[in-house]
């Protein structure tokens, strides 16, 4: 099993950049891709990016392509979220989750999901 809790979300407005972690605990990640989805209200989950094993290899939603950046430390067992450029059609709760399969861009494919944090950007 593994357990994943993301921080580091918050309210911002819009252009300004947070950095959301998610630190996992009860295995280690390395064995797992991970990926980051989000959820606004009335809406179904969306993928967002994904980072690989490793961390050599990153994949993105083209609605965040350039904006955002995925990357991992398995050594700290986390995972980060680099978001550049916010923008209030950003807003929405994040989730992290660990999976096996590359390149897996939907929920059903992840098999670990964190609690989700709230991302909120003012226009």
């Amino acid at each position: 099993q593994v357990q994943l809790v993301e921080s580091g979300g918050g309210l911002v407005q819009a252009g300004g950049s947070l950095r959301l972690s998610c630190a996992a605990s009860g295995r280690t990640i390395s064995s797992y891709a991970m990926g980051w989805f989000r959820q606004a209200p009335g809406k179904e989950r969306e993928f967002v990016a994904a980072v690989s094993k490793s961390g050599g290899s990153t994949y993105y939603a083209e609605s965040v392509k350039g904006r955002f950046t995925a990357s991992r430390d398995n050594a700290k067992n986390t995972v980060y979220l680099q978001m550049n450029s916010l923008k209030p059609e950003d807003t929405a709760v994040y989730y992290c989750a660990a999976g096996s399969l590359w390149i897996a861009t939907m929920p059903y494919e992840y098999n670990y999901w964190g609690q989700g944090n709230q991302v909120t950007v003012s226009s």
